[in-house]
């Protein structure tokens, strides 16, 4: 099993949100990375409201984490795109909740749009286990 340690060093600037400037994977572990999940239910229909494609985007993240035997503690990079500005605010209190204290390195971008242009989240991620 690999140990995974967090580390914010004095020489990087603080985090502003939850998340860490640097994630060492040490030992043996496997490797899952994610594709970029959205706010798709399972049956391929799309929530409307943008803070309810948050929370599916996470659910169907836990879904495939869950599927190899992973949760969100395993996650050590996240990636996150959005489609505005004014979403980052609800994105880290959804995100922070799923990550249930984790605090994985992680980079958020805004974007000018994803794949359909009804998708305002899409989330990616890296984990071991």
């Amino acid at each position: 099993m690999a140990k995974i340690t967090v580390s914010n060093p004095p020489g990087a600037p603080q985090p502003q949100s939850r998340y860490s400037q640097g994630v060492l994977i040490e030992g043996e572990a496997r490797r899952l990375v994610i594709s970029g999940q959205v706010g798709l239910r399972p049956d391929g229909t799309l929530v409307a409201a943008p803070e309810d494609q948050m929370d599916q985007s996470l659910a169907n993240l836990g879904a495939v984490l869950a599927a190899h035997g992973m949760g969100p503690a395993n996650i050590v990079k996240m990636t996150v795109f959005l489609t505005d500005p004014l979403l980052v605010t609800h994105w880290r209190r959804h995100r922070d909740a799923f990550l249930a204290g984790h605090a994985p390195a992680s980079t958020l971008l805004i974007v000018a749009g994803l794949a359909s242009p009804d998708f305002v989240v899409e989330v990616e991620a890296e984990a071991v286990g």
